[in-house]
């Protein structure tokens, strides 16, 4: 029993199933794909998946999740909501095959997720933080509603940081 989370009628944010284990993993063997992302060996990609099956278990609210294409099922990427520290803001990730960039979807998925945490979390900040080469995110986490704040350092590397507080939205 696979448990959406946001649909409309290009996409579904979904649970993952077990099965989909190696889609994942390949996902992110697209040199392109994870130019800006953390580097990550298969064995840490798939315990990553492993432990996404373990939140949903769980019954965790925050996790990772597919998103499918609404016509053929077609896997599109992945999108993530975390805690960003211990003070609570819920950070927002995604990454996508490069056949569906440009097309709109980063920005209605991060829209879709934004909205989720809201309803389903009592934070009131939604994050996101990006590589400064990272244009095309940036972009699309300004088009979901996020504002550039000051550059932070993270993982030993400065990087984009944006932020939408709730408050804004209501």
């Amino acid at each position: 029993m696979e448990t959406v989370i946001a649909q409309n009628s290009r996409f579904i944010i979904r649970q993952f199933l077990p099965e989909e284990k190696n889609m994942y993993v390949d996902l992110w063997a697209d040199a392109e794909v994870a130019l800006y992302l953390p580097k990550r060996t298969q064995e840490e990609t798939r315990q990553i998946f492993k432990a996404a099956l373990q939140d949903y278990t769980a019954g965790e609210v925050l996790g990772k999740w597919g998103i499918f294409n609404a016509a053929d099922n077609d896997f599109i990427g992945m999108c993530l909501l975390r805690y960003f520290n211990e003070s609570g803001p819920v950070e927002i990730g995604y990454a996508l095959h490069k056949k569906y960039w440009g097309k709109g979807i980063a920005t209605a998925m991060a829209k879709a997720l934004i909205s989720y945490a809201f309803d389903k979390t009592n934070t009131q900040e939604i994050v996101a933080v990006t590589s400064l080469e990272n244009v095309g995110s940036q972009y699309v986490l300004e088009k979901a509603g996020l504002r550039r704040q000051e550059n932070i350092n993270r993982f030993g590397a400065e990087a984009a940081f944006f932020k939408l507080n709730k408050a804004d939205l209501y």
